[in-house]
């Protein structure tokens, strides 16, 4: 993750921070999603029967999008440079507004909304994410993500 002074991430709060490198979402990335997760829906795993379906052939669990945002993260959060570690504190809102087919690339925009100091050395700070999906209009999914780092 990029470091940056606290001045810096607070001059940052309301503008873009950039987008993420691009990944793609091949079918075994999805298999492996299927098996951790146990969810093993034929949308997702079974390429015969969902090519029958009007998503044409398999696609990406929601969620498996949704993980790959601590990936995408990396390219482009901002972090104090006495950041010990970071962790995940929720999602105001979570939307799922796309499919990601197998063999896609996705990737992230983030804004930064909101940085605050909750306790000393305790950073809170929010994200309105995009994740893009390559060659579509409609994103795969909107969220606001927040998070908190110990410096």
């Amino acid at each position: 993750m990029p470091i940056a002074s606290l001045d810096t991430i607070r001059s940052s709060v309301g503008k873009p921070l950039g987008e993420s490198a691009w990944i793609t979402v091949g079918q075994d990335r999805i298999n492996v999603f299927a098996d951790a997760t146990e969810d093993h829906q034929f949308i997702h795993v079974d390429e015969d029967l969902a090519k029958q379906t009007p998503f044409g052939g398999t696609i990406a669990h929601g969620f498996l999008t949704l993980s790959l945002l601590s990936r995408m993260a990396a390219d482009v959060m901002l972090v104090p440079e006495t950041t010990r570690m970071g962790v995940n504190y929720g999602f105001d809102r979570v939307r799922f507004l796309a499919p990601v087919r197998a063999g896609k690339r996705v990737r992230g925009h983030f804004t930064l909304v909101s940085f605050e100091e909750k306790r000393p050395g305790q950073y809170q700070f929010a994200h309105d994410v995009t994740v893009e999906i390559e060659g579509e209009d409609k994103p795969a999914l909107t969220a606001t993500w927040i998070g908190q780092v110990f410096a």
